[in-house]
């Protein structure tokens, strides 16, 4: 075999032994433990069903899992909505390059803080003696604090919406700047009026956008669970919080059982987007 024709192979060698070693042999991992049996105080590496028929005849793990595609539902369709429109104004409104590029870093300064950070810093404004509720009151638009503000699925939501917005902004935005305005004018010079331009040439031409959005948003929602943790003050639950409280309470074989369900999951959903949407084609 010549040199050119090996040359490929080394070339993948080095990216293919990354992933095996840190994303094939791990799931294979979590995939093995998940089958294993425990007790109070032990594993036992055995090869049973038992974590997965408890997972899936729980009714409190399928509401779990129905709460957290809610919670994954309601965020993506937010995020979409304020996402697009964002990158909308980002890209066809604003005509300088430099004005662009700086609002859209401006839109990036909360990233320079952690999560947990950008997360808890929600607290005191929403509370029940927080700024929010306080200024309605002083106004006298209400006459209680809103206790729906906070340690809800509202804050939990809304806290989401905060963390991931920009992971649809900027996919959305990319694409959209790729559009040729030259057919934005031939439509307007045929008569096509704002909503025609918007609904038949622009959102048809961002798909791969808002499927590659969506694709960032979907898993990150599904696998989240500090937020869920800390906004709803512990009065919602996300398949991600309950595998967190499995492996406090050392109990990895469940956890991992439901680590796998939820991958599945998550390949699923985004085996959908793509399958309405072929990012490859469409770029």
């Amino acid at each position: 075999m010549t040199l050119s024709r090996i040359a490929p192979y080394l070339q993948a060698t080095p990216l293919t032994l990354i992933l095996a070693a840190f994303l094939v042999l791990p799931i294979a991992t979590i995939t093995m433990v998940s089958f294993w049996d425990y007790d109070s105080i032990q594993i036992f590496p055995a090869f049973v069903f038992t974590n997965y028929e408890e997972t899936i005849t729980s009714p409190v793990t399928w509401n779990t899992y129905i709460n957290t595609l809610k919670f994954t539902v309601i965020v993506w369709a937010v995020t979409l909505l304020v996402g697009f429109w964002v990158a909308y104004y980002l890209a066809f409104h604003i005509r300088s390059a430099t004005a662009q590029m700086v609002l859209f870093l401006v839109c990036t300064i909360p990233f320079l803080t952690s999560n947990i950070i950008r997360m808890i810093s929600w607290i005191p404004f929403l509370g029940r003696n927080g700024l929010l509720n306080q200024t309605l009151m002083q106004l006298g638009i209400i006459n209680q604090p809103l206790e729906f503000l906070l340690f809800s699925d509202f804050a939990v939501v809304l806290a989401m919406v905060h963390l991931y917005t920009l992971f649809m902004v900027t996919p959305i935005f990319n694409t959209l700047m790729r559009i040729d305005r030259a057919l934005i004018e031939a439509a307007r010079d045929a008569g096509a009026s704002g909503w025609q331009i918007l609904t038949n040439v622009i959102i048809p031409l961002a798909k791969p956008g808002i499927a590659i959005g969506s694709i960032f948003v979907v898993t990150l929602v599904m696998g989240d669970f500090i937020t869920v943790r800390f906004m709803s003050g512990g009065q919602s639950a996300s398949v991600g919080l309950m595998m967190a409280n499995q492996i406090a309470l050392l109990q990895y074989p469940a956890a991992a059982a439901n680590a796998v369900i939820l991958l599945i999951l998550v390949l699923l959903l985004v085996g959908a987007i793509l399958r309405i949407v072929n990012i490859r084609k469409e770029l």
